[in-house]
């Protein structure tokens, strides 16, 4: 919010932005739902780590970051959001939202991911976790067949796809967990809506410099 109000002329200190949002505005954060248990399938392979938590790039396409999150709808069911996202820029490459979290989602937002980009030259490192859906024989085999480096973080810990943490942090924050969707649709769209327009081409983003992504990616 203060970078917000800033890029607009207005300049105040967090502290004061944030005492004016509790006392005045009366918003405070939100309790986020228990995170579901997830069953664990049986893993095909395992890859090194390519990053070893340097999440920059030289260009566009050249390592993205990959993962899953839980979403909940109003009566508690739960849904499952597949993201890429380019370290280059940190903008969103890819998003879908659906009812299992198999290797079949993963797949489909990979293949939606590099269906948005030109043709991509050089090694593209996709790095994710070491979960079922990414080192399941589907996966991995998808992966070869359109060139794609993979990269694994170390089991059980999450600092080596940050990034991909923070956006999810992110879109939780500012997005779902502020309405309730009665409805999967409505939950679908409003996260692509988050991500493509909101999260790219509204939200300035530290990493760029407090440029969107959108602004980053074109001045590439």
């Amino acid at each position: 919010m203060t970078v917000y109000l800033a890029r607009r002329g207005y300049h105040y200190s967090p502290t004061t932005i944030h005492k004016y949002m509790n006392t005045e505005m009366k918003l405070f954060s939100v309790v986020r739902p228990k995170k579901p248990c997830y069953e664990h399938g049986k893993q095909h392979k395992v890859f090194e780590n390519k990053l070893h938590q340097d999440f920059t790039a030289e260009k566009p396409n050249q390592k993205w970051c990959t993962d899953f999150t839980y979403l909940f709808l109003k009566n508690g069911d739960v849904r499952y959001n597949c993201s890429i996202i380019d370290l280059y820029d940190r903008s969103v490459i890819a998003s879908i939202t659906d009812r299992n979290i198999t290797s079949d989602l993963a797949i489909r937002t990979l293949q939606k991911a590099l269906d948005s980009q030109a043709k991509i030259k050089g090694e593209l490192i996709l790095h994710s976790d070491q979960g079922s859906q990414y080192t399941s024989k589907a996966f991995v085999e998808f992966c070869e067949s359109v060139h794609v480096t993979q990269s694994m973080s170390k089991a059980g810990y999450p600092y080596d796809n940050a990034p991909m943490e923070r956006y999810f942090n992110t879109l939780k924050n500012e997005c779902t967990n502020l309405y309730e969707f009665s409805r999967e649709e409505s939950l679908y769209q409003k996260v692509e809506e988050f991500a493509y327009i909101d999260y790219n081409h509204v939200r300035p983003h530290s990493f760029n410099g407090y440029r969107t992504p959108f602004e980053a990616r074109n001045a590439a």
